[in-house]
């Protein structure tokens, strides 16, 4: 309430989750773009030449200027010096413009010019450098359009997660004191199913008309970034209206001083969520990039026969379509206040589910088969929220993502292998894998964001999510292409993209896993000692 007893947009439940719905949306549309070329890895390398090596600098490239230009940090201070609306548009332009240069990059226009001539002659370092020859996004022998796609995506990588940071600070200024953590997990469930529209719709893109055009679906993903930058321009002007119901300023009294990053730094629950966060982040977003291709070498795939309906074009739409079923109706079934309704809606989402998985089956694309991987998260990631909302115990929800993340890459690593040749047995695994490993990752927003604002002081929350995301992202770009060296180094060179063993990689993930579970373990009793709150619920009765 305002001083003059006029409710305000924040104390309005449906104005509440109209703006987190424009976050939500902002954000799949990113989601979207990040992982737009990675269910087309083979196709980048038939069609433009990039080997694992050079499609995982590429990817790493994202997180490069944010990590060690230290931009993150100062998207931090932005944010917490001009507000979340500013920001919020600054990061959807910046994200646009990074787009648009990757899309150049492996266009058809691209081929032939003297941008591409410098840089095939230049940015070629050495590679082979120990750590940091696998920091580089640039080496000797890339290909000039996966290092032009490098600068495009790195500026993308810039503006995406300071929309990240911009997000968590948005959620906490209209859901403070109610259902933070409903509200976080709500939103990066909506914003998940990016992931699953990038598998379907990526390849899609790439072969329509019968041709291989992969420019087509990073001209895809940049329309969805203009709806992304529309999306934080709606919210500007609804923030706007908040704050002058309010009476709150955007600017901060108190300008931003290096000793508050001090206090953020010497906090030990700070270093452990962070260390959680770069754990467990680098064990699923670089894995992301490549579980496509990875489930292309591990599974007995039949494509479809060619001119028969799962061969045709209208199946991804309706396949699609019943994804959105399965989500609507699992996200939907959290709200519902009636038992029968929402027994109803968990029925039809999990029928709904039965049949997108087989439609998966009957077309023998690993795109499709791993775009199940958020369907799960959706339908749980609210009640998880919900749970830490009410009941609290979010340290202990991280120890049990960890674990499953553990089982889930070792399954990859060393049971999916062994149904080679057996095509239904091998979907089944890759299917329950895919989404046990969905459901594991709905834990960390569900659990350990909301968490955060427990640990430091209000002033400073802006920066204590950019420290935090600063961490995590030198993982994201460390370990992509830690993977892709990793895969040139236990593969012979100039083997097929569909022939690739990835058992290293993939136990390289999965000790990734078992080092999350100790930092959570170890939380959890810090968390005792000193009180934190990690254990307690966000809603006081």
């Amino acid at each position: 309430m305002t001083q003059t007893g006029i409710k305000t947009l924040r104390d309005s439940a449906a104005m509440r989750w109209i703006a987190l719905l424009l976050l939500a949306l902002a954000m799949f549309c990113s989601y979207v773009f990040m992982d737009i070329l990675s269910p087309i890895k083979d196709l980048m390398q038939e069609t433009r030449g990039w080997d694992s090596a050079s499609f995982g600098r590429m990817q790493g490239a994202e997180v490069f200027l944010n990590v060690y230009v230290f931009f993150l940090i100062f998207a931090g201070i932005i944010l917490d010096k001009m507000g979340v609306r500013f920001t919020a548009v600054l990061s959807g332009a910046v994200m646009l413009v990074g787009g648009l240069i990757k899309f150049y990059a492996v266009s058809d226009a691209f081929v032939g010019t003297s941008l591409e001539q410098w840089f095939t002659n230049n940015l070629n370092w050495n590679g082979e450098l120990p750590v940091i020859g696998a920091i580089l996004p640039f080496c000797d022998g890339m290909p000039a359009s996966a290092k032009l796609a490098a600068c495009g995506f790195m500026l993308f990588g810039c503006g995406c997660e300071m929309a990240g940071i911009t997000v968590s600070r948005g959620i906490v200024k209209w859901f403070k004191g109610r259902e933070t953590a409903l509200a976080m997990g709500s939103e990066m469930a909506l914003a998940r199913l990016g992931v699953a529209t990038c598998m379907i719709f990526s390849p899609y893109f790439a072969k329509l008309g019968g041709e291989i055009h992969v420019d087509n679906a990073v001209k895809f993903g940049v329309v969805l970034l203009c709806i992304a930058l529309i999306m934080f321009i709606t919210y500007f002007f609804m923030d706007k209206k908040l704050d002058s119901q309010t009476g709150e300023a955007e600017e901060k009294d108190d300008p931003f001083k290096i000793s508050d990053l001090g206090k953020i730094f010497t906090s030990l629950g700070f270093w452990l969520v962070a260390l959680l966060c770069v754990l467990y982040y680098s064990a699923i977003f670089p894995f992301q990039k490549y579980a496509v291709n990875m489930l292309q070498c591990n599974l007995t795939l039949n494509p479809a026969q060619e001119g028969t309906f799962w061969a045709g074009s209208s199946v991804t739409i309706v396949q699609y379509i019943i994804m959105l079923l399965v989500a609507v109706c699992a996200f939907a079934s959290n709200f519902s206040k009636k038992k029968g309704i929402k027994v109803g809606l968990m029925v039809l989402a999990a029928c709904a589910l039965i049949v997108y998985c087989y439609m998966g089956y009957m077309r023998g694309t690993a795109e499709t088969i791993f775009a199940v991987f958020p369907l799960l998260a959706v339908a749980i990631t609210p009640i998880l929220g919900n749970y830490v909302d009410h009941k609290g115990k979010a340290a202990s929800m991280l120890m049990l993502g960890s674990i499953l993340l553990v089982i889930c890459h070792l399954t990859f690593a060393f049971v999916l292998p062994a149904f080679k040749g057996n095509a239904v047995g091998g979907t089944i695994v890759a299917y329950v894998t895919i989404l046990v490993l969905g459901a594991s990752f709905s834990l960390v927003p569900a659990a350990l964001w909301p968490s955060v604002p427990k640990l430091v002081d209000e002033k400073i929350i802006g920066s204590a999510y950019a420290a935090i995301f600063w961490i995590q992202n030198i993982g994201l770009g460390l370990f992509p292409a830690l993977i892709g060296i990793v895969l040139n180094n236990t593969n012979e060179p100039g083997k097929a993209a569909h022939e690739l063993n990835y058992t290293w990689a993939l136990v390289m993930l999965a000790a990734l896993g078992i080092a999350a579970l100790l930092i959570s373990i170890y939380l959890r009793v810090v968390d005792k000692k000193k009180g934190y709150g990690l254990e307690e619920p966000n809603i006081k009765d």
